[in-house]
């Protein structure tokens, strides 16, 4: 009962981040994740990690502007 009571805290607030989600579902959010994970093996837990590093590095990169490498010339001195 408190893992989903925290999980509903921990929801609403995370809710703050992102755009289109509420506090209410942020909340409900919270609860379905602090059940998936209890039901989770160790093994699971450490995929789930892994992919969202992976998903975290993906999205920097996404939002990070292009930028373009300046090509100098090297220049030569003709004597």
């Amino acid at each position: 009962m408190f893992g989903k009571i925290i999980g509903g805290i921990a929801g609403a607030k995370a809710a703050n981040h992102f755009r289109g989600v509420g506090g209410t579902g942020g909340a409900l959010l919270g609860v379905g994740a602090a059940s998936v994970l209890r039901r989770m093996s160790p093994l699971g837990l450490v995929a789930l990690a892994a992919g969202g590093y992976a998903f975290k590095r993906y999205k920097d990169k996404q939002d990070k502007p292009a930028t373009r490498k300046r090509q100098t010339k090297a220049k030569t001195n003709a004597a």
